[in-house]
């Protein structure tokens, strides 16, 4: 794709503000506007919704939010290099783009945004898995956001998605899909960015369910699935040993076998290991 806009190509705009992407940042540019479309598109129907990117680097992904309809796209990066490539799509589209010059782990964001709101980032490595988390983790829910399309490594991308039974099953699984429908929506190779990275990425879309799939408070969910997965290799009546003193009962109790390992346990199941452990005796 040539042009999405009357703005020059993302190469010359890189070239023009000298933005060689910094790996200490974990920046790698995608610089191909009809995959920044694709991502865009993936995120759903934006043309009533407010939109949060984090990293948006020289703005490829930002202009294919802006043209395909976002109302208000907010715009929050760290590297205060590309704030000139980002003011000049902010004049292209009057009133709908505000850019903040933060750290995306540091700000608060909800202020600045109106529902409904969808998150949609190429997220810089290094703080993508982090910041997933806190979203995924509000003091409330449902949370801000209605749905996140973020792009990853596809390592992580698929430890996002994973299903029980497999290696890639774990906490990050259940904390996403425990509340947020999960599915892979593209994948791209290394030479899709630049610099290309030593990986592939692929892009994940989540979901917000307005309640999740089974009954569990949240604390003590993150910490029978921690307990479970720091030792997976060990059965459930083992790896839980320190959560509480009868744990083989509460096993038994919610429906599991004890020689189970967390690999092999759904998220419901997970739940009612949760809702069984908070039971008084």
């Amino acid at each position: 794709m040539s042009a999405i806009d009357q703005l020059p190509p993302l190469r010359e705009v890189i070239a023009a503000h000298d933005l060689r992407a910094k790996k200490s940042l974990g920046q790698n540019f995608l610089l191909d506007l009809n995959l920044t479309a694709r991502i865009a598109r993936a995120a759903g129907d934006l043309r009533n919704c407010d939109v949060l990117e984090v990293g948006p680097g020289p703005g490829g992904l930002t202009r294919g939010l802006l043209a395909e309809g976002a109302r208000h796209v907010l715009a929050v990066e760290k590297d205060a290099r590309c704030l000139p490539a980002l003011e000049q799509i902010a004049s292209a589209y009057p009133g709908r783009l505000e850019v903040v010059n933060a750290d995306a782990l540091a700000l608060d964001v909800k202020a600045r945004l109106t529902p409904p709101i969808r998150v949609v980032s190429n997220l810089p490595y290094n703080v993508g898995t982090e910041l997933l988390v806190r979203w995924l983790t509000p003091p409330a829910w449902p949370p801000f956001w209605q749905s996140l399309t973020l792009m990853f490594q596809k390592e992580v991308a698929q430890r996002i998605v994973a299903r029980p039974g497999g290696k890639a099953y774990g906490r990050l699984a259940i904390l996403a899909q425990w509340r947020a429908d999960a599915s892979i929506v593209m994948t791209l190779p290394p030479e899709a960015f630049t610099p290309p990275p030593k990986v592939s990425s692929a892009v994940v879309h989540l979901e917000r369910r307005e309640s999740p799939i089974a009954p569990a408070d949240p604390d003590v969910l993150s910490r029978v699935v921690a307990a479970a997965f720091n030792q997976r290799r060990k059965m459930l009546r083992a790896s839980l040993r320190g959560v509480a003193p009868d744990i083989e009962d509460r096993i038994h109790r919610a429906g599991l076998d004890p020689t189970m390992r967390a690999e092999q346990v759904s998220i419901e199941g997970f739940c009612a290991l949760a809702r069984a452990v908070a039971q008084s005796v």
